[in-house]
C-alpha cells in the first residue's frame, strides 16, 4: 500500500523548496554578475598600477571570475541540502579525468602559467614566434594569446606553441644594432665614399655615439664593392634611423659625383682564321 503524504506536510515542503529555489537563484544571478563586476573591477586597478605587469592582468581576470563562480555553484548546491565535500570529490574526480582528455588544453595553460612567470615576452613587445609568426604581443590568454601583426592583422597563437619554440624579442633591449649595406662602383674612390657615409651617419640625430658607428668595406663581387654602415640606435628609433639611411646614402654619394653600380660583363671576340 502507497504511504500517503499529509497535505499540511505536502504544503509545508513545497514551500520549503519554492523559498530554497528562489534563494538559490538570487545567489546564481549575484554570484554570476558580482564574479563579472570583480574581475572587471580587479583589471582597472591593476592597469592603474604601475607596479603591475599588464601581461599577467587578463590571466588574472579570469582566474579570479571563475573561482567566484565555482564557489557560487557549490553555494547553490548546498541551498538544496547537497553534501559540498561529496561535491568537491566528484568534482576532482571529473576534473582528473577531464585533465587526460585535455592533455592538449592543460598544455597550453601550464604554458601560459610558464610565460607569465618567466615573461620572455610581454603585452606591448615585437616579437617573432620562429615558424609560427612575428607580431606585437596583445595579450596573454590562459590558453592563447593573441598578437597584432605590422599591418594591422590579428592572429592567435596556443600557448604551447610559443612555448615550444625560439622567441626572438626585438623589444626587450634598449638599444639595437643595425646594418645598411651600401654599393659602390669599381675605379670610384672607395676612401671618398666611406668618408661620405661616415659623416651621413653621425650626423642624423638617432645614431649612438656609444657603441661608436663604424663604415667599412664588408664584400666585393663582381661587379660592386659593398660598404656596410654599422650605427647603433634606441630600440623606439631604430626603423627611423634606417629608413633615413637607406634614402639619404645614394643621394650624398650622387652629389659627391659617385655613380651607382651598374653589372659590367666583358666580352672578348675571338676570329677563327680558317686554313685552306
Amino acid at each position: 500500500m502507497l504511504d500517503v503524504i499529509p497535505s499540511g506536510l505536502s504544503g509545508s515542503w513545497i514551500e520549503v523548496f519554492a523559498i530554497n529555489l528562489v534563494v538559490a537563484v538570487i545567489i546564481l544571478v549575484v554570484g554570476w554578475w558580482g564574479s563579472s563586476i570583480a574581475g572587471k573591477a580587479l583589471k582597472k586597478v591593476a592597469q592603474r598600477s604601475p607596479r603591475i605587469d599588464q601581461t599577467i592582468v587578463p590571466m588574472v581576470q579570469s582566474v579570479t571570475i571563475w573561482t567566484i563562480r565555482v564557489f557560487v555553484c557549490i553555494a547553490v548546491l548546498a541551498r538544496f541540502g547537497v553534501q559540498t565535500a561529496s561535491v568537491v570529490a566528484v568534482l576532482g574526480a571529473a576534473g582528473l579525468a577531464i585533465g587526460l582528455a585535455l592533455q592538449g588544453t592543460l598544455q597550453n595553460i601550464a604554458a601560459g602559467i610558464m610565460l607569465l612567470a618567466l615573461r620572455p615576452i610581454r603585452a606591448g613587445e615585437f616579437v617573432s614566434i620562429v615558424g609560427q609568426g612575428d607580431g606585437t604581443v596583445d595579450e596573454i590568454g590562459l590558453f592563447l594569446t593573441r598578437f597584432i601583426q605590422v599591418d594591422g592583422i590579428q592572429f592567435t597563437l596556443p600557448n604551447s606553441s610559443i612555448w615550444g619554440n625560439a622567441i626572438i624579442n626585438y623589444s626587450r633591449n634598449e638599444t639595437r644594432r643595425l646594418d645598411v649595406g651600401v654599393n659602390i662602383r669599381y675605379g670610384d674612390d672607395l676612401d671618398q665614399a666611406i668618408s661620405i657615409l661616415k659623416n651621413l651617419v653621425v650626423a642624423n640625430e638617432h645614431t649612438l655615439s656609444d657603441p661608436a658607428p663604424m663604415v667599412m668595406a664588408m664584400e666585393y663581387r663582381e661587379s660592386t664593392i659593398v660598404i656596410n654602415i654599422r650605427a647603433w640606435a634606441k630600440t623606439e628609433n631604430y626603423w627611423d634611423l634606417r629608413f633615413a639611411l637607406l634614402r639619404q646614402a645614394p643621394l650624398a654619394l650622387a652629389q659627391a659625383g659617385l655613380r651607382l653600380p651598374v653589372p659590367v660583363r666583358e666580352i672578348n671576340a675571338v676570329e677563327n682564321s680558317q686554313v685552306a
